[in-house]
């Protein structure tokens, strides 16, 4: 599989590739870019954060851009396709962009870009550029995707189909060119591609297999996905998903379209059905989370007036299309005068955000249940409130407790709590054939004879580290996962040189970092007073992207190493 970017310049015709053709059924995928480039260079565009190499080692693909061999992932250029039941040779390739630009476009640009699509139309009834059918199954499966995101978003908006995107998509599609396009389009809408020859693949499949890509990505951490690409890209991939789920992109438009010959990275494809679909508002902006986090339909924008449907900001009655607010995804450039919108080179000053702190302590009620609470990576610790001895809540087992038990009183029964409550990590276990009830420490536990899955509590405990200290020496990561105490790190770790004290990468770091100076970098703590942290080990990554933040410049690491990872959170006041 390869990635490539969406740029906005015409791109040159595609190099052949060295193994072009595949012993499996091929899908293959390129993935829109963050940024809009100056050049295109045919599959990969060179732009700032993160290098995708292809045949040459100087050109690079747009950040967070990336693929996988899995054959359901696909590049940023995607959509899907709907294959006419006569066309069934073999192979199957898909390819995703979330076309961006450097600037926001409103919606007055937008439409006079899309307006050449209606002028062209002859005055007759015009063929629809995708049956019906499968319009409908695009647009329902997409909603019912956004509607289910984990962590829930609070913000994530109805999507409706939009004649004028698929007019677009239709124009394109019909160019037969395994790239995006047009350049002129691509300022203002997401782009998503796909083609394949083989046995019939419904639309539905490929948007599933984007949505797919969620098992590479960790919200809100777009820089896990990342590709390399010297031929064909390898790794996690995890843009079509973003731009699938991305809150505020409302309107999409689709085209399908059989190409009689098609150069898809070097190899000729004969009858290839090629899928286009635009998205607009676009999606993937640098630096932002596809959504936000919530309560369901609890940031919707004013102009839906609180309707909720499906767990998706929803408006009755016809869409009117509104204009891009400060609510809205921004783009990483430089703050532009009002009312000017200019080119900017993509490695500018980033207009400054309101950092958002995530922690990884979750403070519960006596009656939280695991099973309840337990849905992510970041749920091995709790922080239990006093007085849950006298509480009903139910506990069910003796050392292994069954996930329905309450998370703080199965932690009194053990003996790692008290009555005056306090922190404790979880540890989530499989399936155990039954649960024994006992009594200790005040309270009686309940018996299930009935298979379920378990967890087993653990003390949490704090320890004082100096500015050397990292993860691998304190608690490396070992599967199913590792404990780490909650440390407490001193001041002026920022001074430390990187040659005693380095840090390598940004948001997950490698564990061989100086725990506390990367605390510093990740902004939990503050340099001139230090303070405590939790630290999560994980598993090692293919490459650690360095970036200069509150003072502390990370590195980078792009080959292969023994260690492992580690994610740093902030502690609750």
């Amino acid at each position: 599989m390869v990635s490539h970017n969406a740029v906005c310049s015409p791109p040159p015709p595609l190099p052949p590739l060295h193994n072009a053709g595949e012993a499996y059924e091929p899908v293959l995928g390129a993935q829109g870019g963050e940024l809009e480039a100056q050049k295109s260079v045919g599959r990969a565009v060179r732009v700032p954060e993160f290098e995708l190499l292809q045949e040459s080692a100087s050109t690079q693909l747009c950040p967070g851009a990336q693929a996988t061999r899995h054959p359901s992932s696909g590049c940023r250029r995607g959509a899907m396709s709907h294959v006419l039941n006569s066309l069934v040779p073999l192979g199957l390739v898909l390819l995703v962009c979330g076309a961006q630009g450097l600037f926001l476009p409103n919606v007055t640009r937008l439409e006079k870009l899309l307006s050449r699509y209606r002028q062209d139309e002859p005055h007759s009834r015009a063929r629809r550029a995708i049956p019906r059918s499968d319009q409908e199954e695009i647009l329902m499966l997409h909603n019912k995707l956004r509607g289910q995101v984990h962590p829930p978003a609070s913000n994530m908006e109805h999507m409706t189909w939009d004649e004028d995107l698929a007019r677009s998509a239709a124009a394109w599609a019909h160019e037969c060119i395994w790239e995006h396009g047009p350049t002129s389009l691509l300022v203002a809408i997401g782009q998503n591609l796909a083609v394949h020859w083989g046995r019939y693949r419904s639309p539905g499949f490929h948007v599933q297999s984007w949505y797919d890509e969620v098992k590479d990505y960790t919200y809100p951490y777009p820089h896990e996905c990342n590709p390399w690409c010297p031929e064909r890209c390898s790794g996690a991939m995890c843009t079509h998903y973003t731009q699938i789920v991305w809150a505020t992109t409302n309107r999409v438009g689709c085209a399908v379209h059989t190409c009689p010959r098609m150069n898809v990275w070097g190899d000729l494809w004969e009858n290839a059905v090629y899928l286009v679909c635009n998205y607009s508002p676009k999606g993937n902006w640098i630096g932002e989370a596809p959504y936000k986090t919530g309560r369901p339909c609890s940031q919707c924008p004013p102009s839906y007036g609180g309707g909720c449907k499906n767990n998706l900001c929803y408006r009755e009655g016809t869409y009117v299309q509104k204009p891009e607010t400060d609510e809205m995804n921004e783009v990483e450039t430089a703050p532009v005068t009002e009312g000017k919108h200019d080119w900017v080179q993509p490695r500018v000053v980033r207009p400054k955000k309101t950092s958002t702190v995530s922690y990884m302590t979750q403070v519960v009620r006596c009656d939280t249940k695991m099973k309840d609470k337990c849905k992510g990576s970041t749920c091995n610790r709790y922080q239990c409130p006093a007085g849950c001895l006298s509480n009903k809540a139910k506990v069910f087992g003796t050392l292994f407790y069954e996930s329905s038990s309450s998370i703080c009183r199965a932690a009194i029964h053990y003996g790692i709590l008290d009555n005056k409550g306090g922190l404790v990590d979880i540890t989530r276990n499989g399936r155990v054939p039954f649960f024994v009830k006992s009594e200790r420490n005040g309270m009686e536990s309940l018996s299930k004879y009935k298979a379920s899955s378990s967890f087993t509590v653990l003390k949490v405990k704090v320890q004082d580290l100096d500015c050397y200290t990292t993860v691998a020496q304190l608690c490396p990561f070992e599967k199913p996962g590792t404990h780490c105490p909650r440390v407490r790190c001193p001041a002026h770790c920022k001074d430390e040189p990187s040659y005693w004290a380095p840090v390598f990468g940004t948001n997950i770091y490698a564990d061989t970092s100086s725990i506390c100076k990367t605390a510093v970098h990740a902004g939990v703590i503050r340099n001139d007073s230090g303070g405590y942290v939790d630290v999560m080990p994980v598993d090692k990554k293919k490459t650690y992207v360095g970036s200069l933040r509150n003072g502390v410049q990370s590195e980078s690491l792009e080959t292969a190493r023994d260690g492992k990872a580690f994610r740093i959170f902030a502690v609750r006041p």
